[in-house]
């Protein structure tokens, strides 16, 4: 079981989950969709592709960008198609 947390709550959880370089991989239909909120900033990664994000909101709070996700990754990253990983404070453990 994998676990993402941030304020206290826990914002996604699966018994089925990616790990790329260290970072784990949610899928889509196991977040909890009301502490998401979409973002317009992307990224570009050499090998997955361009990312996007989503900013948590949680009890009052807003964590920017805390959440990524590849929504065409290149073929390569094929696996993490309609998945969420995090950063900026949230807790993962598996």
């Amino acid at each position: 079981m994998a676990t993402a947390m941030w304020n206290g709550k826990v914002v996604a959880e699966s018994e089925v989950f990616e790990t790329v370089e260290g970072n784990v991989y949610f899928p889509l239909q196991t977040i909890k969709r009301e502490f998401f909120r979409p973002s317009v900033n992307k990224t570009v990664c050499h090998w997955k592709g361009t990312a996007s994000y989503y900013t948590l909101a949680v009890d009052g709070k807003e964590n920017v960008d805390a959440a990524w996700y590849y929504p065409t990754p290149k073929p390569e990253a094929a696996r993490i198609k309609n998945h969420v990983a995090f950063w900026k404070g949230v807790t993962v453990t598996k």
